[in-house]
């Protein structure tokens, strides 16, 4: 397998499981959260980088601690998450910054952790996206319906006896899981393309939630292929060229959305339709205690 055919896989893979998660990402409202995950790898990855150690495991420790910090100012009464989620976004990337700053010997290519090396992706790196989208799979396969149910109707949920926080700590190790597994391929910066525009795309054109899980991996993949093979031709960033392709897909899908919403203007005077499927969801968890319990 040559080089550019490994960087293609492992893009594909990293492109599928970022949809997937993203998709769950999205519908949180927890895109500025991951956004700031994306950018607490780059210090972790940095230092790392400097001690021998796999970039990997050091962006899950700094990874962890934000994720810690911002969940305790969540329990703080009269603090704004939203400010504290913006500080570990700013400051994650400054401390990347500055450590790399103080060690100007270092073997240290900085360019690579912002904005991703998916052309030097290994078997390894194959290996572990791999095992992190089926991973994943599984786990969507088994609570996906719980997640849908505590991100839609919390209230609800917690009121027929589950516990809604355990939901809320699957999606924050999806998210920490996908953020990381990014990172090496696209970089701290244009990790959060991925996570979060093939989602925002596919519910651009579809309502459906399982249309959704289907069209947001999917659309990871097409942006990761097209953007590499882009990158090849024109000679740019892999990481960057993919990140672009993922955005030009979110701007066709809301054009498909406004010319298909101005075709059907007696639709548009009957008001907003409900998401029939998402009813479904619901009403089949009022009924029947997920295999997730309290």
């Amino acid at each position: 397998m040559s080089y550019f055919e490994r960087a293609l896989l492992v893009a594909s893979l990293i492109g599928a499981l970022s949809g997937l998660v993203g998709t769950f990402v999205v519908l949180r409202k927890r895109v500025l959260f991951a956004q700031a995950l994306t950018h607490a790898t780059f210090p972790g990855a940095v230092l790392a980088a400097l001690i021998g150690l796999n970039i990997q495991l050091g962006a899950i420790v700094t990874c962890a601690l934000a994720i810690g910090f911002i969940t305790f100012i969540e329990r703080v009464p009269g603090r704004g998450v939203q400010a504290a989620t913006g500080v570990i976004l700013a400051g994650g990337f400054a401390a990347g910054v500055l450590i790399e700053a103080l060690n100007p010997e270092a073997p240290i290519q900085v360019d690579a952790f912002l904005f991703g090396s998916v052309l030097a992706a290994t078997e390894a790196d194959a290996y572990i996206a791999t095992i992190a989208l089926a991973v994943t799979i599984v786990i969507v396969l088994a609570a996906g319906k719980q997640l849908v149910f505590a991100i839609f109707d919390p209230d609800g949920y917690r009121g027929a006896g589950y516990d809604s926080g355990r939901m809320e700590a699957l999606l924050l190790v999806l998210t920490t899981l996908t953020v990381v597994i990014a990172m090496p391929a696209v970089g701290a910066i244009l990790a959060i393309a991925l996570i979060a525009a093939p989602a925002a795309a596919a519910r651009q054109v579809t309502r459906s939630i399982v249309g959704m899980l289907w069209l947001a991996p999917t659309f990871g993949v097409v942006s990761a292929v097209v953007g590499l093979y882009a990158s090849r031709w024109a000679e740019i960033s892999a990481g960057a060229s993919i990140a672009l392709v993922a955005a030009l897909l979110f701007g066709i899908c809301f054009v498909v959305r406004v010319i298909r919403e101005r075709s059907r203007p007696r639709q548009a005077e009957q008001g907003p339709q409900v998401d029939t499927g998402l009813i479904r969801v619901v009403s089949r968890h009022t009924e029947v205690r997920p295999e997730v319990s309290a």
